[in-house]
């Protein structure tokens, strides 16, 4: 018999794990810090709420229904090992093997640098320029980092070792409601700081001159990522549910309101400390290990806020990384009969092998590409930018074409309470999800980069042709 989430507070957590991550508290601020500030938090809460909630809706019910992990389930759905919906199971898994080769190397480094800090912040540099090449040499040593991967991938192999309800479920009811008092403790010493209100103002304000067409992208695209859409997550997630009785759409709601709060709390910890000391919050990618830890080093009481700091992320990247990975142990146990033991082993030995060219990119193996990009880079584009579009948008087609806008409200609601798909639904599922997530993938495949009315041109095609295609699709 398949394992069950024990209560509703267990899912909406360990969901909320697989969905809070580092792209949370590192890659929402830096593109915010790119993209105007406060113009770029409004239209990332937009699409947070109209694309996320109604997509990770299709996703866990997907699971829900068929009690199966992606590539088993949607194979039960189309009735054929062959039926290209069932793309929509490979991509994820694809994106999940992929992000777990390089997203355990992160944490590894987010668990060094806590360590540095607690141990006083030797080796970290002062200025921004010394802690850039601190970083630099520290990544380019491959020992090191291998060491903190190989304990990292032990602890997640652990956990979910442990099964649903006294693995997954009961960590993330331990490490959720700490990554939030930790968040919210950064926050107001952050908001103490001198000056700390003029980073507020920045962040809040919304100056919409500053948005351009790729910053309304880069906002949907952060929201798809964050959410973790496509990711195998939410149809691994949502297969532990009870298939009678469980509130699909509340549930899944509350699981993106809470991702999108700790994104934007996440900002009031990063922007006012940066404008209190003077820093630039234009900093790009850069900003979590170089800007941030030289700013640590600057402030009173640096050493104790920046390890509070890097512990958060630690939490954050470890409960997401958990989900990801019983995404690939679930898919291996439904689709080869293993046991749950062989299957973690199997996973973490091939996670961890995988990750070892991502490792050596960043030092001795820099040199070598694929496509003109090495490992990380390759690794992080594939999944990230390619794969997740598609199996969103495959997803979102399937929804509109095969599940049908009738029967996917009347399935979805089995169960719901308070929160449940109303016709308001109806236009974003049939029409501005698809096309959205669609004209995603246009900015990540790199069509009509530099070149805005090539990417319109191409957007008003898709738009057309979708919109001659969708009258073929049952309401």
């Amino acid at each position: 018999m398949r394992e069950q989430w024990s209560s509703r507070i267990g899912f909406i957590l360990a969901t909320a794990g697989f969905s809070v991550g580092l792209g949370n508290i590192w890659r929402f601020p830096y593109l915010a810090g790119e993209n105007g500030g406060g113009a770029f938090l409004i239209v990332y809460v937009v699409f947070a709420v109209m694309i996320g909630i109604p997509l990770m809706t299709a996703e866990v019910g997907l699971g829900r229904k068929t009690q199966l992990t992606p590539i088993a389930g949607m194979a039960r759905l189309t009735g054929s090992r062959t039926s290209p919906w069932n793309l929509i199971g490979w991509f994820g898994i694809m994106a999940a093997t992929l992000i777990t080769a390089f997203y355990i190397m992160i944490i590894a480094w987010v668990t060094a640098y806590f360590v540095m800090l607690v141990g006083g912040g030797g080796g970290l540099g002062q200025t921004p320029e010394e802690t850039r090449v601190a970083f630099d040499a520290f990544i380019a040593r491959p020992g090191p980092v291998f060491g903190y991967a190989f304990l990292v991938t032990l602890l997640i192999a652990y956990v979910v070792s442990r099964g649903v309800t006294k693995g997954i479920e009961r960590y993330a009811r331990f490490l959720m409601p700490l990554l939030v008092v930790l968040l919210v403790a950064l926050a107001f010493r952050a908001l103490t700081l001198p000056g700390a209100m003029a980073g507020v103002v920045w962040y809040l304000t919304p100056n919409f001159s500053a948005l351009t067409g790729t910053s309304v992208l880069a906002a949907l695209g952060q929201a798809f990522f964050s959410i973790g859409i496509g990711m195998a997550g939410g149809f691994v997630m949502g297969s532990y549910l009870n298939p009678r009785d469980t509130d699909v759409p509340g549930n899944t709601a509350l699981v993106v309101a809470f991702d999108t709060g700790v994104a934007v709390v996440a900002g009031l910890v990063l922007f006012p400390a940066l404008f209190a000391f003077g820093m630039d919050p234009d900093q790009g990618a850069g900003l979590l290990f170089i800007t941030m830890t030289s700013l640590f080093q600057q402030m009173p009481g640096g050493l104790v806020f920046g390890a509070a700091f890097f512990f958060l992320m630690l939490v954050a990247g470890f409960t997401s990384q958990v989900a990801v990975f019983e995404s690939l142990v679930a898919t291996v146990i439904d689709s080869f009969g293993m046991t749950r033991k062989k299957a973690v082993v199997l996973c973490a030995a091939g996670g961890f092998l995988l990750g070892v060219p991502v490792i050596l990119s960043q030092g001795p193996w820099s040199h070598v590409h694929i496509f003109g990009m090495n490992f990380f880079d390759f690794a992080n584009t594939i999944s990230s930018d390619y794969l997740l579009g598609a199996g969103g948008l495959l997803l979102s087609l399937y929804v509109v074409s095969k599940w049908g806008w009738s029967r996917f409200r009347e399935e979805t609601n089995h169960g719901a309470r308070r929160v449940k798909v109303t016709a308001a639904w109806g236009p974003l599922i049939r029409f501005v999800i698809p096309v959205s997530v669609a004209l995603v993938l246009l900015g990540s495949l790199g069509i009509g980069a530099g070149n805005p009315g090539l990417f319109l041109g191409c957007a008003a095609a898709v738009i057309l042709v979708y919109a001659f295609l969708l009258r073929r699709f049952p309401a």
